[in-house]
């Protein structure tokens, strides 16, 4: 079991604990827990190790379900396990490989393969069957010298950082007389150059900071779609915006009026353009559109400003906003009581959003946990908004780890990051990382920042992922030659 409790440790490492340094312990000692284990044996640890970081890491996956999706508790008890239990497989499988193509573990092993190879696992989890990029380790590193790295490669590269920290510690047990000599100094180097490497500017201010306000409206879950709610949210919206400061830009939510765009009373919306062009201040709304057809539906964020826009959202939820592969899956789909669950997704080239005198990188929800879709509006963006509705997660961990990843955001693409979430924590984020301002969960609020808009491009929004993968895929593949070569030289 103490692959379980290893497991265990790795969920510490994110928000809201931030126990940093665990993100390079816990893979430490499965590292080591793999030294000189079998194929099966390390695949069995491997599962252990992921049954413990997702099954606390995601518990809120079952808040989700059961609290607000309105599921039977056995029910969604044996969803949550069934989803545990694939991601689970994939550190078996990591397990599985490493052991089953290198009888021999020396401290190269674990210091170059093991690092090379959970990056590799993290970037394919991050995409196969749409991607679920939780508990990668570089999100759990925005506060440490690692951060450094995000600018250059990603949050992948901050996790390969991490798992080659892990590494050179494990290596250390295998070999503590190399340690000092070897590990001690390259640890050293990992962390002091991620720190050196984050004090270089790729960005510069682009115009005057701006006045912005996250309208939280704090509306429940049970009564924001039922038809005689919609009037008092809709005011609640419009109240809190009119009692803000003065700002450049106001942002609600996502899906903060409860109804579709084209029903949404034409005098609420002109009353919304009049304050804008009265007030100087531009609005991006969080709303629910379809087609003229009533055939497809988008989930949407729309502007009004003076070059008014619409953004429909292009990365879906699996079962939250689609059904898919649903005969497969129409038991669960029976038993997720989710309003609007059939969305269709929106162009993968839309531009940015033009408000407040800039142009606007917008994401729906969980978009921002894809930083390769963020910087598909880059550089031309000098500033991105996320707009979410977090009551499905209620009092759970998922809020606090998407603040997480909207940081790594902002320090990826040293762009400012505002994100408005319906029951909090909303926040201003600089281009940094660093958290401006946040409120307070689970009440009504205005939160109301200023923020610098930037202009320029990192490496990371220029190349994307792709140096990371292939590093991490060269090294992998230069040690897997150089194991064969061994053998070669070794037969008669």
């Amino acid at each position: 079991m103490a692959a379980f409790a290893a497991g265990l440790l790795l969920p510490l490492a994110f928000a809201p604990f931030d126990l940093f340094p665990l993100a390079v312990l816990s893979p430490a000692l499965l590292f080591v827990l793999w030294s000189d284990a079998s194929p099966g044996r390390a695949a069995f640890r491997g599962f252990l190790y992921g049954a413990g970081m997702f099954g606390l890491g995601v518990s809120w996956v079952y808040v989700s379900m059961h609290h607000y999706g309105n599921m039977p508790a056995p029910l969604a008890g044996l969803a949550v396990l069934l989803f545990v239990t694939g991601l689970a497989l994939y550190p078996a499988l990591f397990g599985w490989w490493q052991a089953r193509f290198f009888s021999v573990r020396g401290a190269w092993h674990a210091m170059v393969l093991l690092p090379s190879l959970w990056v590799l696992f993290e970037w394919i989890r991050g995409w196969f069957l749409t991607g679920f990029p939780w508990l990668n380790l570089g999100y759990s590193q925005v506060t440490s010298p690692l951060a450094g790295y995000a600018p250059w490669l990603g949050v992948y590269g901050v996790s390969f950082f991490c798992a080659l920290s892990a590494g050179v510690l494990a290596g250390g047990v295998r070999a503590p007389e190399k340690f000092l000599k070897l590990g001690l100094p390259l640890f050293a180097v990992i962390w002091i150059g991620g720190w050196l490497v984050g004090k270089i500017e790729w960005v510069q201010p682009a115009g005057n900071p701006l006045q912005v306000t996250l309208i939280q409206g704090n509306v429940p879950l049970d009564s924001k779609w039922r038809p005689d709610s919609r009037a008092a949210i809709m005011s609640r919206y419009a109240t809190l915006s009119a009692a803000a400061p003065k700002s450049d830009l106001i942002v609600w939510p996502e899906s903060a009026v409860p109804a579709y765009l084209d029903e949404i009373d034409a005098g609420y919306l002109e009353g919304l353009r009049r304050v804008s062009h009265a007030a100087r201040v531009d609005f991006l709304l969080g709303v629910v559109e379809r087609d003229k057809d009533r055939r497809h539906y988008y989930n949407s964020v729309v502007s009004i400003s003076p070059q008014p826009g619409i953004y429909r959202k292009l990365h879906l939820v699996p079962f939250g906003e689609y059904p898919p592969l649903e005969p497969l899956f129409s038991w669960l789909m029976r038993n997720l009581q989710i309003p609007m669950s059939d969305f269709s997704s929106g162009a993968p080239d839309q531009p940015p959003l033009f408000a407040a005198g800039q142009k606007i990188g917008v994401s729906v929800c969980y978009e921002d946990a894809f930083g390769e879709e963020v910087i598909r509006t880059l550089p031309s963006a000098t500033l991105l908004v996320n707009v979410s509705e977090d009551a499905w997660f209620g009092d759970s961990l998922a809020p606090h780890q998407r603040i997480q990843m909207a940081r790594m955001r902002a320090l990826e693409t040293g762009r400012p990051m505002l994100r408005a979430a319906n029951t909090g924590p909303s926040v201003a984020i600089d281009h940094h990382g660093d958290v401006l301002a946040r409120s307070p969960q689970f009440q009504i609020h205005a939160l109301t920042a200023s923020v610098q808009p930037m202009q320029g491009a990192t490496p990371y929004v220029r190349l994307g992922n792709w140096p990371i993968v292939l590093w991490v895929f060269l090294m992998a593949a230069a040690v897997m030659a150089t194991r064969a070569q061994k053998r070669l030289a070794k037969m008669p």
